[in-house]
């Protein structure tokens, strides 16, 4: 029962419910985020800006109005620091760049405050926004609320963090490689990244546009505690917004499919050896899956390993011709030496190979279509083994390889555009601790629907794993 528990463990669902009829108010609601805030982050340094006046206001501003309320009626939410939020510096960790103070909303801010979404801080993101672990020295180190044996992941570390620990029940995140799936992976959270042109994108505080792959692999979305409150809060973010000339203008339900819908299962591990519990929560997901009616066919999508070699290969082309000078002007030692790593795992490639690759995006996105019409979705591995420790992507080549190297299932959704969402299925006991374990689901292009249903479905047999955590967080 709600009434049974702080409202900070409120899921945005339960939340709008009350909030709709009256039953509780938006302030109410942001005084209980921002004290779980202030009691809890002092630990975890997931919000890095709060914004208890701005947030306190708005609220009230909120209860006062007569206007319909709308969909996120008083749901408190935390943005990304690296997303543009009018008079906030857009930081992206990067010391050089803590007075990037944004004139104005990015799309996704102003779609969530437009829904009645209340915004209670902002959350950190390791530098440039690119790594699976979040640290930075403008603001130092994210923690895990499961304990400091793992980190916290990353880019949405922060997002991750806050929102498994209690500080607002939505988080902006993005994600152009796993940013919004590592952090979920890593804290037991539920993620879908939507595909290519389905969440408007633009920060107003921008001085150039970024280059093409990234425009095509980089995308906004939220992570959160239950898959419900994707169905709830991603309409929202899908909304039109003539800011991003490239999005696609499609609903978020799409057209029922036939039953049952075919999931083709993989547990591939793409030569870096599937680790036990990794298994058993791949299991534990086609089992419940299973149960709800699906037809889970163990079955090998086409080109795995090589759509992911060859998407990261050319993201790393990209940010070495466009982005490495910056990295070595404005990054610190540490982030300096992960990329030295980053275009030794992942070559980059450049010039004409670099083009050729490209156009060969098409190829590897086409054979993942066709392969689609027949398995509308896929569930495989995200990470290989249990999450990493904090730091571990900054331990030379070994480290990288471990945080990054075999994270081709992630790849290959930012490289052809395809949604792709997390989801925890087993919490692993670990010499070191307790620790979530999730899964990767991928669907159709369009359909992130789909891929939230299935996770639903999952959550009947398999329920989030937040109680434990805030079991344990409580000792």
């Amino acid at each position: 029962m709600t009434d049974s528990k702080p409202l900070w463990q409120w899921s945005a669902s339960e939340l709008v419910d009350a909030t709709q009829t009256g039953a509780l108010s938006a302030f109410e609601i942001a005084e209980a985020a921002l004290a779980r805030t202030e009691e809890i982050n002092p630990g975890l340094n997931a919000v890095v800006e709060t914004l208890a006046d701005e947030a306190l206001m708005q609220a009230e501003a909120l209860d006062k109005s007569s206007a319909p309320r709308g969909p996120l009626h008083g749901v408190p939410v935390t943005i990304k620091i690296n997303v543009d939020q009018k008079g906030c510096a857009t930081s992206n960790g990067v010391v050089a760049f803590k007075n990037n103070f944004a004139p104005d909303d990015a799309p996704i801010v102003r779609s969530l405050k437009q829904a009645g979404a209340v915004i209670i801080g902002r959350t950190n993101t390791p530098e440039f926004s690119f790594r699976a672990d979040t640290d930075n020295p403008l603001h130092g180190r994210t923690y895990n609320p499961w304990g400091k044996h793992i980190s916290a992941g990353g880019s949405s570390g922060g997002a991750g963090s806050a929102v498994m620990a209690g500080m607002g029940a939505l988080a902006h995140g993005n994600d152009i490689g796993g940013s919004l799936r590592f952090p979920a992976a890593a804290n037991g959270a539920v993620t879908v990244k939507p595909g290519l042109g389905r969440v408007p994108a633009y920060n107003p505080s921008q001085t150039a546009e970024r280059g093409l792959l990234a425009q095509s692999m980089s995308v906004q979305g939220l992570i959160v505690r239950e898959a419900a409150d994707l169905h709830l809060a991603m309409p929202t973010m899908v909304a039109p917004d003539a800011c991003d000339p490239f999005h696609a203008p499609l609903p978020w339900l799409g057209q029922p499919l036939e039953r049952p819908i075919k999931v083709a299962y993989t547990r591939d591990d793409l030569g870096f050896g599937l680790h036990p519990d990794v298994a058993t929560a791949l299991d534990k997901a086609a089992s419940a899956l299973s149960d709800a009616g699906y037809a889970v066919e163990e079955v090998e999508p086409p080109l795995a390993f090589e759509t992911g070699e060859v998407g990261y290969r050319c993201l790393m082309g990209e940010v070495y011709a466009l982005l490495d000078k910056d990295i070595r002007a404005y990054g610190s030692e540490t982030l300096t030496a992960i990329f030295d790593e980053y275009y030794k795992e992942y070559p980059p490639f450049e010039g004409a190979e670099l083009l050729a690759m490209l156009a060969k995006r098409s190829y590897y996105a086409r054979e993942w279509s066709l392969f689609l019409e027949d398995y509308p979705l896929v569930l495989s591995p995200f990470m290989m083994k249990p999450f990493f420790t904090a730091g571990r992507d900054a331990e030379g080549p070994e480290g990288v390889r471990d945080a990054l190297g075999g994270a081709h299932w992630s790849f290959i959704m930012n490289f052809t555009g395809l949604p792709a969402g997390n989801v925890p299925t087993h919490i692993a006991d670990l010499p070191s601790g307790p620790q979530p374990i999730g899964v990767q689901i991928a669907g159709r292009r369009w359909r992130e629907d789909m891929i939230v249903d299935a996770m639903q479905a999952i959550e009947a047999k398999l329920p989030p794993v937040c109680n434990v955590l805030w079991e344990n967080m409580a000792r």
